[in-house]
């Protein structure tokens, strides 16, 4: 973890309660560590978009030519969303046939998204050769804003 003293969150120490967790995984995000748990971490493949829907609705979707559902595997644990593949058979053609050209990638990947302690993955779809999963921001009452009458 970074030092305290280098860390940009010190401004931001004295003026709030109960967000250490949240600085001290952001502090980890910066930490060149991060990005080489996997050579594939930091990478672009497979390519991906992050699209909100609503205003607390979001989905990730995520580009997975020639995979089926057994290839993949997406688990949420402690605030980190983690798709990645199971297992790779590349002979998913027909065995009669040569492949001249494969550029199709079909290889191993791990993708770790970062949520918010109040997203919730509601469903994960694979439709098309496109991944869609589905999160929603869920607000608790005490966290929504309500009139205090002045009497």
């Amino acid at each position: 973890m970074t030092s305290r003293n280098l860390s940009i969150f010190n401004k931001l120490r004295p003026i709030s309660v109960g967000f250490d967790d949240v600085f001290n995984h952001f502090e980890s995000l910066f930490n060149d560590d991060y990005f080489t748990l996997s050579s594939t971490v930091g990478t672009n493949y497979p390519p991906y978009n992050i699209v909100r829907s609503d205003e607390n609705k979001y989905d990730i979707e995520i580009a997975l030519a020639g995979f089926n559902r057994d290839d993949i595997d997406v688990s949420v644990e402690d605030s980190v969303l983690t798709i990645e593949t199971k297992s790779i058979n590349e002979s998913s053609h027909d065995e009669s046939n040569e492949v001249i050209h494969r550029g199709i990638s079909k290889r191993y990947f791990k993708k770790l998204f970062t949520l918010a302690s109040d997203v919730e993955v509601h469903s994960a779809e694979l439709k098309d050769g496109l991944l869609r999963i589905s999160m929603e921001r869920i607000i608790p009452e005490n966290k929504k804003r309500k009139t205090i009458d002045v009497s």
